[in-house]
């Protein structure tokens, strides 16, 4: 049966506020166990867990480069097989420039600009732009995964461009987050990094203002701070998930590791993923994005 185009756009709407009940109550956000449904999960989630530690907040998964880079991509490391990605997530994507407070920052969106049900902001390491993030072919497809669990799950995906990993890249983000908030109120934002981005996320978590509007943060390959105790972020008690290659030759798994067992002695809610001889860009490629992005909002 045909259905005519004011059909279509009715059976639209009613998904849409169909999706936006499911996630949405009175309070607020009213996050699951599983708020973010499937995608591609038989692809991206089926990994073999090692070993376990730390009540089961410690776990090292096990990698292998001719099976999770050559037999997952058709040119390694440039471009993955297609059945890792779906484009059609790119009619929701945008470039745009967004003025905040004076600083012009380069994005790319995916999802909607207002009303999202949550936003999730990715911050690539040296020599990145906003491109990184949005590439669906690299890194095995993961981002292309991340964008269609965000946007097809309510949400909002923002990959920026940080020209400096300092004080002002710092300030950047935290208008970003500013700004997202403003477009949709009292949602959960969740804040990733990785690599010398993760000298942002730590920026980020020393500010109280940012702090509030955050649900929690993801740290991939990414540097230690030995102040982070002392910060806002800390204080809060933040959801902390933190992935890393156990061979990283740029920032060593130990350093990370060692912070990460001293925040779970002191009960902090936190996790570590260490991928079994994994390299310093193995968690972008590896990260099991809806089993963090669940743990986070579920906080």
């Amino acid at each position: 049966m045909r259905m005519s185009t004011s059909h279509c756009t009715i059976i639209t709407a009613i998904a849409a506020f169909l999706l936006s009940t499911a996630v949405l109550s009175a309070g607020g956000l009213a996050w699951a166990g599983d708020a973010l449904g499937p995608f591609k999960d038989d692809l991206f989630s089926k990994q073999t867990v090692l070993q376990t530690g730390d009540d089961g907040a410690l776990e090292v998964i096990d990698y292998d480069e001719t099976r999770d880079i050559n037999g997952r991509d058709q040119i390694p490391e440039k471009r993955a097989q297609q059945k890792y990605v779906a484009l059609g997530i790119r009619k929701a994507q945008a470039d745009e420039t967004l003025s905040l407070d004076g600083i012009r920052l380069d994005v790319t969106r995916v999802g909607p600009a207002a009303n999202a049900a949550f936003t999730v902001i990715f911050i690539h390491g040296r020599d990145g732009d906003r491109r990184l993030g949005a590439n669906d072919y690299s890194f095995g497809g993961n981002f292309n995964r991340l964008k269609n669990l965000v946007a097809g799950n309510g949400g909002v995906y923002y990959s920026p461009t940080v020209r400096s990993f300092d004080s002002n890249g710092v300030a950047a983000i935290e208008g970003l987050i500013r700004y997202a908030a403003a477009q949709s109120p009292g949602r959960p934002i969740v804040l990733s990094c990785a690599s010398m981005g993760s000298q942002v996320c730590w920026g980020v978590a020393r500010d109280g203002d940012s702090v509030k509007r955050l649900r929690g943060m993801l740290i991939m390959s990414g540097v230690t701070d030995p102040d982070f105790t002392k910060s806002p972020f800390y204080k809060a008690k933040l959801p902390l998930w933190f992935a890393h290659g156990s061979r990283d030759p740029v920032y060593a798994a130990a350093d990370q590791q060692a912070l990460f067992e001293g925040l779970h002695k002191a009960k902090y809610p936190t996790r570590f993923t260490l991928f079994q001889t994994g390299n310093h860009g193995t968690p972008i490629r590896m990260i099991d994005w809806r089993r963090v992005l669940n743990w986070i909002l579920a906080g």
